[in-house]
């Protein structure tokens, strides 16, 4: 990400003809939103002068609280490559403030930024994120509507015929590199019509601005193409669901804290005892990288994704893994973390879970090196291997019962947060679906 002053951002506009500028924040619930102006209210903008209504935003502040300001982070000014020759439109992603010049407590940006000041007071400086997002792709319909029709029958690493999204993927990594992204690799993924698109690690607030980049993107490019593409963990029964790996790493002055060449598998105590925050505080974080109902029906037995609390750096069925690369690379995956996670909030969580971890010196289980999901569960007690929560219900039940995690979010966060979730848990709930009509209906 380039760096930006306020000229730099004025002449971009005029070089690129830039007519307008969407302001864009993440709400609560990890939802993009953003306020449009034409460029000639830039300046006002760059001067932190913009105000909106707070209170239209779900779980922000309530209608006598309503006035807050947009202040534009300047080094995240990004020219959209494919909006219209006759005026194209840029972007800034923006912090909340209050209409006193305080950081607002309920923006997920602002509250991450708060988790790293704590981080550096520890004596680090760096927390790097490589997420590895993944994503479904449907046909829509005539009228434009997104159908449960896939555009593919690929598996993994599968290519053109078999994955007909090859072309879609091809030109969302155009896009990502014409925005600036450091894109890795591209690929099918495991089911049909999913894909995933790796990109560089970033320091976790350019990495947190990338992954809501990133979702804008593939949704734009993929609509070009006629299809729909989704976020959603699990959008299909019986295959597996995405998920968004999280590769964490931990630095101070350039070096890598999790690296130690001399102890046992290369981990320092540093890289341990995060290990054993995270395994700590999965059971409470999980409701913060597992937002949604339909989370829970990804974290499950037999599509590699993680229902099992552990660690290992062999087998890709735990919770945290140790990739194999070393030295500068040395770093810790937190594989249950799925793509409806606000990343603000889920990278808030991991770290403070983690630091929580360093600051108490706690020592991690030992690793798992077999598979758990051959495992029994008698076999699981044996070895202190521990159950995800099944539900969001149980995953809201373990985040109010955990001060760590609860202080991750901050009292306004936490308690809007759960609010909506208990009442998202209970709509659920309530409903009758077409699989119990299926089963009881005949038969009771």
């Amino acid at each position: 990400m380039s760096k930006h002053t306020k000229e730099d951002i004025h002449r971009l506009c005029d070089e690129q003809n830039v007519k307008f500028i969407r302001l864009q924040f993440t709400d609560i619930l990890g939802v993009i939103k953003n306020v449009e102006i034409p460029v000639s209210q830039l300046e006002k903008a760059l001067d932190n002068k913009m105000m909106f209504d707070g209170s239209s935003i779900e779980g922000f502040v309530r209608i006598e609280e309503s006035d807050m300001y947009l202040y534009p982070d300047l080094d995240t000014f990004v020219v959209f490559p494919w909006t219209a020759e006759k005026g194209k439109v840029a972007r800034l992603i923006c912090d909340i403030y209050k209409s006193d010049g305080t950081p607002f407590e309920g923006d997920p940006r602002n509250n991450l930024k708060r988790i790293l000041r704590e981080m550096e007071e520890l004596g680090f400086t760096d927390f790097n994120l490589g997420p590895e997002p993944e994503f479904f792709l449907f046909k829509l319909d005539e009228k434009g509507e997104p159908t449960l029709e896939l555009n593919d029958h690929g598996g993994y690493f599968d290519l053109a015929p078999t994955d007909l999204g090859e072309n879609c993927r091809r030109d969302i990594v155009l896009e990502l590199e014409e925005m600036g992204f450091d894109v890795e690799a591209s690929h099918h993924e495991t089911a049909p019509g999913q894909h995933e698109i790796d990109f560089k690690y970033a320091d976790a607030l350019r990495a947190c601005d990338d992954i809501q980049t990133f979702k804008l993107i593939v949704k734009t490019i993929a609509r070009k193409h006629g299809l729909h593409a989704t976020f959603m963990p699990k959008p299909i029964f019986g295959v597996a669901g995405s998920g968004m790996h999280c590769n964490l790493s931990l630095f101070r002055n350039g070096e890598n804290v999790f690296y130690d060449p001399k102890s046992d598998l290369e981990l320092s105590d540093t890289a341990r005892q995060f290990i054993a925050g995270i395994v700590k505080h999965a059971p409470a974080f999980t409701a913060i990288t597992n937002p949604t109902v339909n989370s829970y029906k990804r974290l499950v037995p037999g599509y590699e994704a993680p229902c099992y609390v552990a660690w290992s750096t062999s087998n890709r069925s735990p919770l945290v893994r140790i990739p194999a690369s070393r030295g500068l690379s040395t770093r810790v995956e937190v594989r249950s973390v799925d793509p409806s996670a606000n990343p603000y909030l889920a990278l808030a969580v991991l770290l403070k879970a983690g630091l929580d971890g360093i600051k108490n010196k706690l020592t991690p289980p030992q690793p798992v090196d077999r598979n758990i999901y051959a495992m029994d569960h008698e076999e699981r007690l044996a070895e202190g291997i521990t159950d995800l929560p099944p539900s969001l219900a149980r995953a809201l039940e373990e985040l109010n019962s955990n001060e760590v995690m609860v202080s991750a979010l901050g009292a306004h966060i936490y308690e809007h947060f759960v609010e909506m979730k208990e009442i998202e848990w209970d709509m659920f709930r309530t409903q009758v679906t077409e699989w119990e009509r299926d089963h009881y209906m005949k038969v009771y």
